[in-house]
């Protein structure tokens, strides 16, 4: 073997460290691919006790209301009525910075409810903008290492992260969202919210249809400056947490509209593109948005440490009537997030006041470090069993057939090579003075970057427009033909 051969923690070869193994092109990932898993259980090891990402955040209580009918979409129970209301827990954060960093950094915020419904809980884990930087979970750990500090100075290193997205030009749609002029959104309360993902609803039919969430701000889109942000950094760090909690407590309570887009099964096999990519968005023209309800926060944390630092979202968190899909980033997070709560806060996180369901838990776990209440009683602990009282399966919640896959294998998520039309549409969309604060905020995180990385990321800006890169070139005072 090479003495530069990438290897596993074991030694063994890796043979492809770019793509997970799937069944099919637009299958779902196998549980069989020991370098994801070890990968992704590795990474979630590597920080105690912070999360290792969206440490810094902030959150608050309130209610979703169901306003408009989608029972022929969906069998859940909280939308079964016009006017019913679910609780909630909504915690925003930023992504990169550690707990007490600033609140006003350039970097995409994280957007997640918990839905406490009749019949579980149900978690959308997402963040502020409609699409992600990579398509598949084996590059998340590199991904985030390339943003987070230097393993030498402790510091972020611009060169590794741009080293890292000009090597990733599938990144370039969410890469010209982060920079554009809502790179800092001000405050919580002003920025929308999206799952990102692809996911499914199934009715009462057991017929399956494709959604991507949006949770659109009722108190209008406003964003702060660089300049402004990097003031308030140093002035008020804690500026958006303290905008959130002040507007609830003077009862000025936030509000977001819950929306849908909407694909069925057909139209995403005739899609000419992955429908499942969350590099990508859905046209609208095509999908248009569909209301379903809003949601308002109108209570703050009494804690912030055993409600908030102890909250746990997992997109594994899903109620009959909401699933999944064969996306590759929501399939590796369906494993990465429960599996860094149970390692963060411990095998029984579930059970603790703020995650814990309204709906009664009955199964067979058993134990483990702070098992809270009765631990099961004298019930059995195993099934099949002979009670005819134990807990059973129900095989009238099961889901339709999942009919994306084939031959399970390493395809290639970068086959197609089209990374640069939505950037396209994103930048032809923006006026002059947008696109100036997006050369300006782009060139600025480039200072100090070494011209190999400057010149590899400008040509992948020339692919999306020539506009784009010469934009950023004259911020770096670097000619650009």
């Amino acid at each position: 073997m090479c003495p530069t051969t990438l290897t596993t923690d074991g030694g063994a070869p890796v043979a492809d460290n770019q793509n997970s193994r799937t069944s099919g092109r637009y299958g779902p990932i196998a549980i069989d691919d020991v370098t994801l898993i070890e990968k992704l259980a590795h990474f979630n090891r590597e920080n105690i006790p912070e999360r290792r990402v969206h440490a810094n955040g902030a959150g608050a209580y309130g209610t979703f209301t169901v306003t408009h009918d989608i029972t022929n979409l969906s069998r859940a129970d909280l939308f079964s009525t016009i006017g019913q209301q679910t609780p909630i827990f909504t915690r925003f954060s930023t992504v990169i910075g550690r707990s007490g960093s600033p609140d006003t950094v350039i970097n995409p915020r994280g957007f997640s409810i918990k839905f406490y419904t009749k019949e579980g809980n149900w978690d959308i884990v997402g963040n502020n903008t409609p699409v992600f930087f990579i398509r598949d979970p084996i590059k998340f750990p590199d991904f985030i290492h390339s943003e987070k500090p230097d393993p030498q100075t402790n510091r972020p290193n611009p060169e590794n992260m741009w080293d890292f997205l000009s090597l990733s030009p599938e990144s370039l749609h969410q890469v010209t969202i982060l920079f554009s002029d809502r790179a800092i959104p001000d405050g919580y309360r002003h920025m929308h919210g999206f799952g990102s993902h692809t996911f499914s609803l199934v009715n009462k039919a057991n017929t399956r249809t494709w959604v991507k969430w949006h949770f659109l701000t009722k108190q209008g889109i406003k964003n702060l400056t660089t300049m402004e942000g990097m003031r308030l950094a140093g002035t008020d760090p804690d500026y958006a947490k303290r905008d959130l909690f002040d507007a609830i407590e003077n009862g000025d309570f936030p509000q977001w509209t819950v929306c849908v887009q909407t694909m069925t099964e057909a139209q995403a096999d005739a899609s000419p593109v992955n429908p499942f990519d969350v590099t990508k968005i859905w046209p609208h023209a095509q999908f248009p948005l569909r209301q379903v309800g809003e949601i308002e926060l109108n209570r703050n944390l009494q804690n912030h440490h055993a409600e908030l630092e102890q909250s746990a979202f997992c997109p594994a968190n899903v109620v009959p009537g909401i699933g999944l899909s064969p996306d590759r980033m929501l399939q590796g997070r369906v494993f990465a997030y429960p599996d860094a709560q149970r390692y963060r806060i411990g095998t029984n996180y579930q059970q603790l006041p703020i995650n814990a369901p309204l709906s009664p838990v009955q199964n067979y776990q058993r134990d483990g470090a702070m098992a809270l209440g009765k631990n099961g009683g004298a019930s059995l602990n195993y099934e099949p069993n002979s009670d005819i009282n134990a807990p059973k399966e129900d095989s009238s919640y099961r889901e339709p057939l999942l009919r994306q896959g084939g031959a399970t294998a390493r395809y290639d998520h970068r086959v197609d090579t089209e990374y640069y039309s939505h950037a396209r549409d994103l930048f032809n969309l923006m006026t002059p003075a947008e696109r100036t604060v997006l050369f300006e905020n782009m060139g600025g995180s480039m200072v100090g970057v070494s011209n190999q990385v400057v010149q590899r990321q400008l040509k992948n800006l020339a692919a999306v427009s020539p506009d784009y890169a010469r934009g950023v070139a004259a911020v770096l005072g670097l000619p650009w033909p």
